[in-house]
C-alpha cells in the first residue's frame, strides 16, 4: 500500500440530520486512526429508486444515468472500503440504504462495491441493537458484491445510552475497533504474497 491514507466511504442509512447512526457515522470519522480517511456519504434518500430502465451506461443514447447516482457510484468507486451504518426498521434494513446498494451493485459483476471490504455498523431502540438489520446488510451488500468483513459487528442498542451518547468513550472505542479492522482487511489484501 502507498502512503496515501486508506479512503472510507460510510454511507448511512438514516435519513434523519439528527439521528443517532449518523452521529455514529461522525464518530468514526472524527476518530479514525492515522492513516484513514472516512467520507460520510448521508444523502441516500436523493436516490431515484433503483430501475434497470433509468441505469443507463454513461455513453448510452437511451437516456441518462441520475447524477446522484453517479456521484454515489464514483465516492465509492474511489474508495478502498465501504463502512455501512443501518438502523433498524421494522425488523430490517431502511429502503434507502437497501437502495443505494443496489446502484451500487450495477453493473452486474462490475458494480461500484465489487470486490471492496464493507463493515457494517450500526444503532436501533429495540433490544437487540439492529441485529436483524445489520444480519440483512451484511447479506445484501455481500450479494451485491462486497466482501463482506463478518467480523465487524457493531450493534449499539439507542434506548440505553446514556447522556454521551455516541460520545461515551465504550461506543467510541468498539467504533475505532471496527474502522481499524475494516483498513487492516485493506492492508492485507494489499500487500505481495
Amino acid at each position: 500500500m502507498s502512503d496515501r491514507a486508506i479512503q472510507i466511504a460510510a454511507l448511512v442509512g438514516s435519513l434523519r440530520k439528527g439521528s443517532i447512526n449518523r452521529q455514529l457515522a461522525q464518530v468514526a470519522a472524527d476518530n479514525a486512526p492515522d492513516g484513514v480517511q472516512i467520507t460520510i456519504i448521508d444523502d441516500l434518500g436523493t436516490l431515484p429508486f433503483y430501475s434497470e430502465d433509468t441505469d443507463h451506461a454513461p455513453d448510452s443514447t437511451e437516456g441518462v444515468l441520475d447524477a446522484g447516482v453517479g456521484r454515489l457510484r464514483g465516492r465509492v468507486a474511489d474508495a478502498d472500503a465501504v463502512l455501512l451504518v443501518t438502523p433498524e426498521y421494522n425488523g430490517t434494513i431502511p429502503a434507502a440504504l437497501k437502495n443505494a446498494i443496489d446502484w451500487l451493485s450495477r453493473p452486474y459483476g462490475d458494480g461500484a462495491i465489487s470486490g471492496k471490504p464493507v463493515g457494517v455498523i450500526g444503532a436501533a431502540l429495540g433490544q437487540y441493537a439492529g441485529t436483524w438489520s445489520r444480519e440483512d446488510t451484511r447479506k445484501s451488500a455481500g450479494v451485491a458484491g462486497g466482501r463482506v468483513v463478518e467480523d465487524i459487528d457493531v450493534g449499539i442498542q439507542s434506548s440505553t445510552l446514556g447522556e454521551a451518547g455516541v460520545t461515551d468513550p465504550a461506543v467510541v472505542e468498539q467504533v475505532v475497533a471496527a474502522v481499524e479492522r475494516l483498513a487492516r482487511e485493506v492492508r492485507d489484501a494489499t500487500v505481495p504474497a
